[in-house]
């Protein structure tokens, strides 16, 4: 089952809360799982970030609730129904939504201080649920990665556009920048491939693993605008490492890999060789920040509870 948008937990949860006592966030989470019959796998899910999607959406669920004074939050990490909120579920509502909330004139506050627009949600109010619910069907911190994957995707593709017509050579030194960048090769000074016109054996260049050389890797560069990578050209990289008796290797390629070259690279078992096709590349170049800069920098700060505690 998919996991339920946070503005259709937050109905569920009050309901799980109904009798009064404190709860502590885990247990809501546990009780409200089994209530929307999540599967471990839907528990397990996480935003690109690592956060888990149910709790997060639990925890946005609570926030608004508690914003509109129908929970309180008498601890850090457990909280409690309020009278307001014990009066929301006597009224047998079925659904409760934001244009619920908006009834409230602190949630309307909390809306005001977060710089959301009140008159848009007022004339949400007037539509149906199934708008206002596809209004809000995600939480800000997953609108937050979402934009920020979609900004990414599209510098990945600009970044591997402007690599293919880049000319071997400035190739070269892209693919060294990298490697250092990742931590391979030492310093950038140190970090050396040798570009030849023929006769390379499948092999473009030597790169040190660490800064202490104890151990190198081969690398093999194809800067193509279009076509593939197929088997034949990764058995004649793996072919040439057996000369010096190596056993890492590197095929970094601006287009794509054939199902074949993957399956063949991924079935060696005497060496280790890493494909990273155009879109990796170019995803790596800039997790690394190579051929990009910052922009903006947008700090997301959550509470510091050890500031707070009584000594």
């Amino acid at each position: 089952m998919a996991i339920p948008t946070y503005d259709k937990i937050m109905l569920p949860l009050l309901k799980v809360i109904k009798d009064g006592v404190i709860y502590k966030n885990q247990e809501c989470i546990d009780v409200l799982a089994i209530e929307f019959n999540l599967s471990e796998e839907d528990c397990a899910q996480r935003l690109p970030s690592g956060k888990n999607i149910f709790y997060d959406r639990v925890n946005w669920a609570k926030g608004y609730l508690k914003n509109a004074g129908l929970v309180e939050v008498p601890s850090r990490g457990q909280f409690r129904i309020t009278e307001r909120g014990k009066k929301v579920l006597e009224s047998n509502i079925e659904e409760l939504g934001i244009n619920d909330l908006l009834k409230y004139e602190e949630f309307r506050d909390y809306l005001r201080r977060s710089n959301r627009k009140i008159n848009d949600h007022q004339e949400a109010s007037n539509s149906t649920s199934k708008e206002i619910n596809k209004e809000i069907d995600k939480t800000p911190q997953e609108y937050m990665e979402q934009a920020f994957q979609e900004i990414k995707m599209n510098l990945v593709s600009e970044v591997l556009d402007r690599v293919k017509e880049m000319n071997c050579y400035r190739f070269e030194d892209l693919v060294l920048d990298l490697l250092v960048k990742m931590g391979y090769g030492g310093s950038r000074e140190e970090a050396k491939l040798s570009t030849k016109k023929s006769g390379d054996e499948g092999i473009d260049g030597i790169i040190n693993e660490d800064r202490l050389g104890l151990d190198r890797i081969y690398v093999q560069a194809k800067r193509w605008k279009d076509g593939t990578v197929g088997r034949p050209e990764i058995q004649k990289f793996s072919g040439a490492l057996d000369g010096p008796g190596a056993t890492k290797g590197i095929f970094i390629t601006t287009t794509s890999f054939t199902k074949e070259a993957i399956e063949y690279s991924r079935g060696l078992s005497s060496k280790k060789i890493i494909l990273i096709d155009g879109k990796l590349l170019a995803s790596l170049m800039v997790d690394f920040n190579v051929g990009v800069s910052v922009e903006n920098t947008y700090e997301v700060k959550r509470i510091d509870t050890d500031y707070f505690i009584e000594e």
